[in-house]
């Protein structure tokens, strides 16, 4: 039985996950060779990305008072915590919006609890709604697969708190450095619900090869184009 096949029939309590040990990312064409393709592809658009870099930074400095950047600890390979870096998108310290709003918004709760996301959050700048929906907050992340803490192409990284929702799925998850881009991106991105993502992570793990990377990379120009499933 296929991850599709099973997805289909059983709850995420009950999905199959296969052993570790048997991953196609067990080889050496992951290891070395993956980790040579997002050198190689960083390196190469490394110009660009500087460019873009410098035009975000003076906009988010100059519409928001705080930082340029955020950096936020996630977690990575063999669950090693690591630090994600990001555009600010959000007013500067402002926790208490957020769960305030949440409190006293149930249907917002639910669609946090769902979604671990907010279609009107209100920590939210202008400019840093656009820099989501463009996925331009993410370009810092370039740094952390240049240090090796991510890759171009794997699951979306998480906190410590969201590895529990995986279940049996965290091994899988922590078995891969985590990805700017991934399946989930690709495939809906914040219109999921929250185990769809464990469930596309779990697939990408179970049936990783170099032509998927390569066919998600392309995937995820268009949906940055056209904003698909951007909260």
């Amino acid at each position: 039985m296929n991850w599709k096949q099973t997805w289909n029939q059983t709850s995420m309590s009950a999905l199959y996950f296969p052993t570790p040990l048997y991953l196609p990312t067990n080889r050496a064409a992951y290891r070395i060779g993956k980790r040579a393709l997002d050198l190689l592809i960083s390196i190469a658009v490394l110009p660009v990305v500087l460019i873009l870099v410098a035009v975000v930074a003076i906009l988010v400095k100059a519409t928001s008072p705080g930082p340029i950047f955020y950096r936020h600890v996630r977690v990575g390979l063999r669950k090693k915590p690591f630090g994600l870096w990001k555009f600010r998108t959000m007013i500067h310290g402002s926790d208490h919006i957020f769960w305030n709003h949440l409190a006293e918004n149930p249907e917002a709760r639910r669609e946090w609890q769902c979604y671990r996301k907010l279609k009107r959050d209100p920590r939210i700048t202008k400019i840093g709604s656009f820099l989501r929906r463009t996925n331009l907050d993410e370009l810092p992340q370039i740094l952390n697969v240049l240090l090796g803490d991510m890759s171009l192409v794997g699951p979306r990284p998480v906190v410590e708190e969201e590895l529990t929702r995986y279940g049996a799925g965290g091994t899988l998850y922590a078995a891969v450095l985590p990805g700017i881009t991934g399946l989930w991106q690709v495939s809906g991105r914040g219109s999921l619900p929250y185990e769809r993502r464990v469930a596309l992570d779990v697939e990408y793990v179970s049936t990783w090869s170099f032509t998927r990377d390569l066919l998600v990379l392309t995937k995820t120009l268009n949906a940055v184009w056209t904003c698909r499933g951007a909260f």
